[in-house]
């Protein structure tokens, strides 16, 4: 592989300030193509970005996730290496970043933002906002990937191909990260630049809203992921409301005068802790189920590539009798000749 085979994919949404010499920095880098997928921007991002070289795609939705998916669906090249159009990302950090590709290792490269991070690059809140993210995600999903939430990514086409991607919003990059566990795929984090926004160029990431979005899609792919910490944290959560209820029917019955029974407590009380304990069951039992289902996966897969290296075996073989037929035909022809 080599540059000819990616296609730069950038997300945009008014980014007319910074969207230029996004552009030029990534065809100064050797990259011809460059796909500037739009969210209907209204500040002249198509035009100038269409005039620095990219071929630029209107999405038909909203949001950084559908364009994300619609962009990759329109690329023809077998990378695909995403970037922002904020000017955030360096240009010169590509080749770090498809380097495992090219070389192999991996299928999808995550960018690490904080191995050198500009001051003043990301507010505290963000910064706090993105370690909480990561700690959750490693907590849940059981992988380190350090930056998440980085919306710098190479990774294969055939590869993206494979995940079931829901999020519309800027909960891309974490369904993304859960994806790639949940489907093997191979993953290596690389360290790059992450600069200041320029000046001129606004946001459009809501740190509340969108942090609350983003934590939502990493808790929603627990389901299938990890169900024992799906279930069993709600289970948890019912199993202590239920017995801090049950502590406090007991502390009014048997400590507190007058007596108070509250019958209608000690049943919600009764009733959480039977709930909670079903589903810990529950997510125990699915748990179980989701093992066997990667194992049966792995072993088919396994199966196929096995069948597959025979088949072309065959293949060769039959291609190396048909060639020795020949040449046993040949030399006949030449002694009948002679």
């Amino acid at each position: 592989m080599d540059r000819s085979d990616v296609c730069v994919l950038l997300p945009t949404l008014n980014e007319a300030e910074t969207i230029g010499s996004v552009v030029t920095g990534f065809r100064e880098e050797g990259f011809d193509h460059v796909l500037v997928i739009d969210g209907g921007s209204d500040d002249g991002t198509q035009s100038r970005a269409r005039d620095a070289g990219a071929r630029v795609l209107e999405q038909s939705g909203e949001g950084k996730g559908q364009a994300v998916r619609e962009g990759v669906r329109a690329v023809e090249q077998p990378v695909v290496l995403m970037a922002d159009g904020d000017g955030t990302y360096r240009p010169e950090d590509a080749e770090r970043m498809l380097e495992p590709i090219f070389a192999g290792r991996a299928e999808h490269v995550i960018g690490d933002r904080f191995a050198d991070m500009e001051a003043g690059a990301m507010t505290r809140l963000n910064r706090a906002g993105n370690g909480l993210t990561n700690f959750a995600f490693e907590l849940i999903h059981g992988k380190e990937f350090q930056d998440i939430l980085s919306g710098y990514r190479a990774f294969t086409r055939e590869s993206f191909e494979r995940h079931n991607l829901a999020a519309d919003g800027f909960g891309i990059e974490t369904e993304l990260a859960v994806e790639c566990v949940k489907q093997g795929v191979r993953v290596e984090v690389v360290p790059i630049s992450y600069l200041t926004r320029p000046d001129d160029s606004e946001t459009n990431l809501h740190p509340v809203k969108d942090g609350g979005r983003i934590f939502l899609t990493l808790y929603r792919l627990a389901k299938t992921n990890n169900p024992l910490f799906y279930f069993g944290s709600v289970g948890t959560a019912a199993i202590l409301t239920g017995l801090g209820v049950a502590g406090y029917v007991l502390y009014e019955f048997y400590i507190k005068t007058p007596r108070v029974s509250h019958e209608v407590l000690a049943l919600v009380a009764a009733s959480g802790i039977i709930f909670g304990v079903q589903l810990l069951m529950f997510g125990v039992l699915s748990d179980i189920i989701v093992t066997v289902n990667r194992e049966q996966t792995r072993r088919f897969e396994e199966l196929a590539e096995q069948l597959n290296g025979a088949e072309s075996r065959s293949v060769d073989e039959r291609a190396d009798e048909a060639s020795v037929s020949a040449e046993a035909n040949a030399g006949g022809f030449d002694r009948i000749e002679d």
